[in-house]
């Protein structure tokens, strides 16, 4: 069809064409393509720098996207090509436009996967079809890049794909097909059946998805689920073997568009050592995690870091568990962001750890983060998520970088710890832009603190922000709530003694306050106690005998003759 003349003539000779050579139609204006080389390969493992094995600027191909999308031609793949290339002009382009019209254009044939013997891989059916599988969308991107004279060669291996087992061994034929390019003297690798959708495990329904994460992928990241049949082709050095795939992690791409970095172990099964199992995440960013275990997360502690996450299982039974970590930006404006599966190992476990049973009302993560940092909560006193207390007793500092009012409640499994007996056994106490929560633990076991909090301007609720595991092991432990605090009570006044809300009966019992901005203060008993003012604290002596309840109260103004109560205890029965 296409003709080529070349002239060459010396200076002094007239011109005179001479015809070399006609080109019949479908032979294919490419060489054969060379093989990959020592130039071609990258370093493994992968270096953590680029996803993409050449420098791809999306913004600049913005423009070369939109119009391949909505190129519409079906005459021939000829037809199509030369339409697509009226907006391409270097070899990435060419192969960009190629790319970004199969991936929107043919949807995978999950009834022809099932019938394979009715199905043509052939170009021009696939073209005419609209859907194939691997096979034909590999076997589409090589012609269409050989019309545009971009050398391209389709690549067949075993794939870490839909219906995957971990543990899975590759035997007998390859199941999978994509493709190699050669742009600017390099070769590099795409797979178009998955960068335009997936299908579910079952092969029964395909969900259109672009997934720009296969175009021109690092092979130092293909490599975790595309194994070549001729391993030259895995573009790498060294070169992994099919036994190191098979036992390789695999890794979604998720993982790696969300900046993930790498995963601990870098097994997909592992073991746990009585009773426990860990993970752990590193991450470029703050990023949000969540994880399941047969289905929950009860049965673990989650701890974010700034560079990502450390996370450990215990399973309530022996045998085989699925463990799924799933990961999200954090970005503020993406905080109604779904949480994408990254990672998926199996838990073999062989003994159950009985003593590490956490509360129902444990939310992950567990323990300060970046996250409650953000929202305000600055050096806190203890960075791990798990408190210790022998004698039921804690004191938990934070500096608050925010203008924030702060709520924190106690929670225990069966113990009937009513929520409001719950923020009785807290104590909080506000110095300047410092807060104290005070913990007396009403018996021993495991508890929940969690930790809400709001702008101080704001009427609405208090938000939950982060929550800590307090395990208490001493059975004598028994302390009585603080006493009940009223609305007159300010979060910057101090209870330095009593600190019991429970009272011996009988008894002469001290009273230590510091509180400010007050003309008068009376302890009212079966009589009725003021204290004196000395150094910014209220004192005195009270008596409980006949009485079930005392309470604190202020006068705010000298002139008024009304009194505020601001707390109340109570007296223990004889």
């Amino acid at each position: 069809g296409t003709q080529v003349t070349v002239e060459i003539h010396s200076e002094d000779t007239p011109l005179k064409p001479i015809r070399i050579l006609s080109l019949e139609k479908g032979f294919q204006g490419t060489e054969a393509p060379r093989p990959p080389g020592a130039k071609d390969l990258h370093a493994y493992p992968w270096d953590k720098s680029s996803l993409k094995s050449m420098p791809v600027d999306l913004q600049q191909l913005k423009k070369l996207d939109d119009y391949a999308l909505k190129v519409n031609v079906k005459s021939s793949v000829e037809d199509l090509v030369k339409a697509l290339l009226k907006q391409a002009r270097t070899e990435l382009e060419k192969v960009r436009a190629i790319w970004m019209w199969i991936c929107h254009h043919i949807e995978y044939d999950v009834v022809g996967y099932h019938n394979k013997s009715q199905l043509s891989s052939k170009a021009e059916d696939v073209l005419q079809m609209g859907k194939s599988i691997c096979e034909g969308y590999a076997e589409l991107f090589e012609q269409m890049c050989s019309i545009a004279g971009v050398q391209c060669k389709k690549l067949s291996g075993h794939a870490k794909g839909y219906g995957y087992k971990i543990g899975q061994t590759f035997t007998g034929n390859s199941d999978h097909a994509w493709n190699a390019v050669y742009i600017e003297g390099r070769w590099h690798l795409l797979d178009s059946t998955w960068g335009s959708g997936s299908v579910d495990d079952s092969f029964t329904k395909f969900t259109r998805r672009y997934n720009e994460f296969y175009f021109l992928t690092h092979p130092a990241l293909f490599i975790n689920n595309h194994f070549p049949d001729n391993s030259n082709w895995q573009l790498l050095k060294p070169t992994l073997t099919l036994k190191e795939f098979e036992n390789n992690m695999l890794h979604s791409s998720n993982f790696y568009t969300l900046g993930l970095l790498a995963s601990h172990p870098e097994t997909p099964i592992i073991q746990t050592v009585n009773g426990k199992a860990s993970v752990s995440v590193d991450c470029r960013s703050g990023t949000l995690f969540t994880f399941k275990l047969k289905g929950t997360d009860e049965h673990g502690l989650m701890t974010l870091k700034k560079h990502g996450m450390k996370l450990d299982i215990y399973p309530r039974e022996t045998g085989r568990h699925k463990l799924e970590i799933f990961a999200k930006p954090s970005k503020a404006e993406a905080s109604d962001g779904v949480y994408s599966c990254v990672l998926e190992y199996v838990v073999e476990c062989e003994s159950v750890d009985e003593a590490a049973r956490f509360p129902k009302d444990l939310h992950q993560p567990v323990g300060p983060s970046w996250f409650s940092e953000r929202q305000g909560f600055l050096r806190p006193s203890h960075r791990e998520p798990t408190i210790h207390t022998n004698d039921g007793r804690c004191s938990l500092t934070f500096t608050l970088g925010k203008d924030i009012s702060v709520l924190s409640s106690l929670h225990a499994d069966g113990s009937g710890l009513a929520e409001d007996m719950g923020r009785r056994h807290i104590m909080q106490i506000r110095r300047g832009n410092q807060i104290e929560l005070k913990l007396h633990l009403p018996h021993a076991g495991n508890f929940v603190l969690k930790i809400y909090s709001k702008k101080r301007s704001d009427p609405g609720n208090y938000d939950y922000i982060f929550n800590y595991l307090i395990t208490c092991l001493n059975t004598e432990v028994k302390w009585p709530a603080f006493p009940q605090s009223y609305s007159k009570w300010m979060e910057d006044y101090e209870i330095l003694e009593p600190l019991s809300g429970l009272l011996p009966a009988n008894r002469n019992v001290q009273f230590k306050l510091k509180m400010h901005g007050i003309a008068k203060v009376l302890v009212q008993a079966e009589n009725t106690y003021p204290l004196t003012h000395n150094r910014g604290c209220w004192e005195g002596t009270c008596n409980t005998s006949g009485c079930r309840e005392v309470f604190v109260m202020v006068h705010e103004n000298a002139n008024h003759s009304f009194y505020s109560h601001v707390l109340k205890y109570e007296v223990e029965t004889q």
